[in-house]
């Protein structure tokens, strides 16, 4: 039988059952297998993908909502992959050309790599920011902080739900309670009993990855990631919005050096809601 062309074959749901194929997928285009955050993603977003008859994926992405159930204020797009062998045939276009009839009125965000942003330039998408990968063994060092952190507990977690979504500008729910399963380390910044910020570190590969990292001011920010860096003996990863030139400074002096920028894009909203002086870095980049 004649093997059927890219354009008919069905894009459907994916789910943690397809969570191999995802990371074979990630394998196949140079990425890491990052299999323990697809499962985050597909289990808190909707995954989307495109089956290989011969095999696999074609395709793949994800979208995590944000808001009220069935009528989200927000979604974000992230994994979006095409395998090698079906590359520059429109199979990427396809897939976002869906997501975006999915998604119907919902404003959307992404963070694009320079190879991806001509593509979803094309779709509608504007650039409204921009986020530096940092990565490294961080060495500490300076002046003692006067900010307090511990180790979060479940009786935070109200609190951090709170926080989160006053700064990220929607509720966030479903991703953040999955976090205290998901991360190695949750921990809390505090001032006369009321919490201030809040971050954690989740095991990715070789590395952990800092966020969420949302913080009252730079120096909370400086305190949460040095309290996540004394508890590991992994190297660090984290995204921080370019605006904060302060704290990507501090983070460089101790040894997390620049890896690659990713362009904040935007669809169907100007800029991104909440209060981006409290947001240094996202969960990941594929959530937004």
């Amino acid at each position: 039988m004649p093997t059927p062309s890219l354009a008919a074959l069905p894009i459907r749901r994916l789910t943690l059952r397809d969570l191999t194929a995802c990371a074979d997928l990630s394998e196949d285009r140079g990425w890491p297998r990052e299999e323990h955050k697809w499962g985050l993603l597909l289990s808190a977003g909707k995954g989307f993908g495109i089956d290989d008859p011969e095999g696999g994926l074609v395709a793949a992405c994800v979208v995590t909502e944000y808001g009220a159930w069935q009528q989200p204020d927000l979604g974000a797009i992230g994994m979006v992959l095409v395998a090698g062998r079906h590359a520059r045939q429109g199979v990427g276009r396809r897939m976002m050309r869906h997501v975006l009839s999915v998604m119907g009125t919902t404003p959307l965000t992404l963070h694009a790599t320079p190879y991806g942003r001509p593509l979803y330039e094309e779709l509608g998408f504007k650039v409204t920011g921009r986020a530096e990968m940092l990565m490294g063994r961080f060495t500490p060092g300076g002046p003692e902080t006067s900010v307090a952190t511990r180790a979060a507990t479940a009786e935070d977690l109200p609190a951090i739900l709170r926080l989160d979504e006053e700064v990220f500008g929607t509720d966030r729910t479903p991703l953040i309670t999955r976090l205290p399963a998901f991360a190695d380390q949750l921990r809390v910044a505090e001032e006369n009993g009321r919490l201030i910020g809040y971050t954690a570190a989740w095991p990715n590969m070789d590395t952990h990855v800092v966020g969420p990292l949302i913080a009252r001011d730079t120096e909370t920010a400086k305190a949460l990631i040095a309290s996540l860096a004394v508890r590991t003996e992994r190297p660090l990863r984290t995204d921080i919005d370019v605006r904060h030139e302060e704290l990507l400074a501090w983070a460089k002096e101790r040894g997390l050096a620049s890896v690659a920028f990713n362009e904040v894009m935007t669809y169907g909203i100007t800029d991104l809601p909440g209060d981006w002086t409290r947001r240094f870095a996202p969960l990941t980049v594929a959530a937004g």
